[in-house]
């Protein structure tokens, strides 16, 4: 299969919006191929193969067992452990960076993944992630489960604006949001699937990326380790 297929296939099961994701990692400055870099929550892989068909040192780990298997299919033999828990198989001070996309909200014991964050980060490194904004994605989500209440089983750890602030600060990282355009094709047809013609015109009439800062739907921020 070729790579140009590979990359059509990968993003049927694709679950993050990988353009968005990736401008946001060139935006921060920090991307360096002698850096060591970890991705928390790698899925198929598209992102992780992404940077090793660039010769970064880069590798994953994800508590899917079939969404690693997915991507050794896709991509061949990869850097990539399957994990249990917030634990990282790794030692102290072992990475430079932290990559974390859609996978922060899903994590029952944040407290416990920041730990494990910080541990593995060396002095001065950076954790860079995404995640929804709470008081955005309780209306999508719920939509999306036709319930008030199921989505928490999956977006158990939602947070505000404020709330990511407060949680990064208790937790010894100094955080500098970015402003990421998130509509993307992938974005669209993510409100399609679920809100139908509805949602996207909603997406015609409000600009979502112009929102106040507060109010986007999706954050986008990089944690340094103090």
């Amino acid at each position: 299969m070729s790579l140009a297929n590979k990359e059509k296939f990968a993003k049927r099961d694709d679950y993050g919006n990988f353009d968005s994701n990736l401008f946001f990692l060139e935006q921060t400055g920090l991307l360096a191929n002698d850096k060591k870099i970890l991705e928390i929550g790698c899925g198929t892989c598209r992102l992780l193969n992404y940077f090793l068909q660039k010769s970064y040192d880069i590798r994953g780990v994800d508590v899917n067992r079939e969404y690693l298997a997915q991507g050794r299919k896709l991509y061949g033999s990869l850097p990539v452990e399957q994990v249990e828990s917030e634990r990282l198989p790794f030692a102290d001070n072992s990475f430079d960076l932290v990559f974390g996309f859609d996978v922060f909200e899903h994590i029952d014991d944040t407290a416990g993944h920041l730990k494990e964050v910080s541990r593995v980060l060396k002095d001065n490194g950076h954790y860079l992630l995404q995640t929804p904004n709470k008081w955005t994605n309780v209306i999508f989500e719920s939509i999306r489960w036709k319930s008030f209440t199921s989505w928490r089983n999956d977006h158990c750890a939602l947070h505000s604006f404020f709330e990511v602030q407060k949680r990064f600060a208790e937790h010894g990282f100094e955080v500098e949001f970015y402003d990421i355009p998130i509509v993307t094709d992938f974005f669209r047809d993510k409100v399609r699937s679920y809100m139908g013609s509805a949602g996207l015109l909603f997406l015609k009439i409000f600009n979502i990326d112009k929102f106040p800062y507060c109010l986007r739907t999706n954050f986008y921020l990089s944690a340094a380790k103090k």
